[in-house]
């Protein structure tokens, strides 16, 4: 029987939520509040149990994404701060040579991202794009366009970034398999929004980007195989662990041996060895003090708090949606008419990220009403992480107007709107497609 009043919240709660973060301007994390107590009265839960409902999704979120994002934000702003993005990027140059430049740029752009915001990241690199076009003479979009597609795609895709990580969570995906799909999904995003892209579009716009300022000409002071090397040390770890708990492993491992790799490979202590690890040979061993790797961590945890927030707000989304009954109506309503449940969280992100722009609420929103499906549908533990990488693609879409990011590449790249939206804009939709495309297939092939 169709319960119309859950229906009425359901949609009532998305069109709140994009009306107040696209015209009341409300920050995201305030307006999923605001959404998740509407969706909540709407659909009829008592107002004792409705704030109970908010606080346990967010308590049950916070708990492990405000430590995997704040541990990161610092790794991230540590290697930032060692020059070692430059330093990878100048070695990948001198291996692939100008020529094949565009390989260079993606690579450098898939492993900097990891640790490092897309925007730091951006703002870091590309002076190498401005010079590699000043030595080519060639279009800027031929090395900017795979820089972005390589710091778009991990991103989006590979812990510990925060939306994979945030995501992750609320869907009760592993990371260790979100780090490896994230891998293998962003291989052919990378190429085909990437060089293949850059080849397409470079012949057909050219544009002069503006003078670097000094604050941006960076000097270099780091070794690409130490930034290598540092970056693998989480990703390997958390890997391990996925690894030794699988069914094909963990017959053949002692049970105290993978108590150990349990400990070692879960997030916190992972990005806590990897924090160690730069902070003393990227910090102390490069004559840095202590104050200053105490500001940079300190610093480092302004734009993660944010995040953190935004996140916990969706968990009590999530969490509200499911004591309303809304998730498991949309549940049977998606079973009655054969929508996968990847293709269902895609959908979610894309239409948000399309209507507000915002990427991290995109993926926010699709996670928690992605989340009450999971009973229902029954995936398992690597059905749940290309969840996560379909929820990332929606998520990625069709970036245009209502983005930060699309001025970001319009202002350093020297593009007027219309250029942006055919090069950045058709690049993000690039992405998000072949990202789902590759989810279903591996989905396919899965037991």
């Amino acid at each position: 029987m169709i319960n119309y009043q859950l229906i009425l919240a359901a949609g009532a709660g998305i069109f709140i939520l994009l009306i107040l973060i696209m015209k009341v301007r409300i920050q995201a994390f305030l307006a999923l509040l605001i959404t998740s107590l509407v969706v909540g009265i709407l659909a009829g839960l008592p107002p004792i149990d409705l704030v109970k409902s908010v606080q346990n999704g967010m308590a049950g979120t916070l708990g492990f994404v405000a430590t995997v994002v704040g541990l990161g934000s610092i790794f991230g702003a540590l290697l930032e701060h060692s020059g070692g993005a430059q330093a990878l990027a100048n070695y990948m140059l001198r291996k692939f040579g100008v020529k094949n430049a565009s390989w260079s740029m993606v690579i450098t752009g898939f492993l900097v991202a990891i640790p490092v915001f897309f925007d730091v990241a951006f703002i870091i690199l590309v002076p190498l794009v401005y010079a590699l076009k000043k030595q080519s003479g060639k279009s800027i979009l031929l090395y900017g366009i795979p820089l972005l597609a390589g710091l778009a795609i991990t991103h989006a895709f590979i812990p510990p970034t925060p939306g994979p990580v945030a995501v992750a969570d609320i869907v009760g995906a592993d990371l260790g398999w979100v780090i490896l799909f994230g891998f293998i999904t962003g291989i052919p995003a990378a190429i085909v929004s990437g060089p293949l892209f850059a080849r397409f579009i470079a012949k057909r716009i050219d544009a002069t980007p503006p003078e670097l300022t000094e604050a941006q000409q960076t000097t270099l002071s780091t070794t690409p195989f130490a930034i290598i090397s540092i970056i693998s040390i989480p990703i390997l770890l958390i890997l391990i662990n996925t690894f030794a708990n699988s069914p094909l492993l963990a017959n053949y491992i002692p049970n105290n041996l993978r108590s150990w790799l349990g400990f070692l490979g879960h997030p916190f202590t992972a990005l806590i060895i990897a924090n160690l690890v730069t902070w003393y040979f990227l910090g102390i061993r490069k004559g840095q003090t202590t104050q200053t790797l105490m500001d940079i961590s300190t610093k480092s945890l302004a734009p993660a708090g944010v995040i953190i927030l935004i996140t916990g707000a969706g968990g009590a989304f999530k969490q509200v949606l499911i004591d309303t009954g809304i998730g498991e109506m949309i549940a049977n309503s998606m079973q009655s008419m054969d929508v996968p449940l990847l293709v269902f969280g895609f959908l979610i992100a894309a239409i948000v990220r399309i209507l507000q722009g915002s990427s991290t609420v995109a993926m926010i929103t699709a996670a928690g009403m992605s989340a009450p499906l999971i009973a229902a549908f029954g995936p398992g533990e690597m059905q749940k992480a290309l969840l996560v990488i379909s929820i990332a693609s929606g998520a990625t879409i069709l970036s245009h107007l209502n983005d930060s990011g699309f001025w970001l590449v319009s202002r350093y790249f020297g593009l007027t709107e219309n250029q942006t939206l055919k090069s950045w804009t058709v690049m993000t939709t690039l992405i998000a497609l072949v990202g789902l495309a590759a989810a279903l297939t591996i989905n396919l092939v899965l037991p």
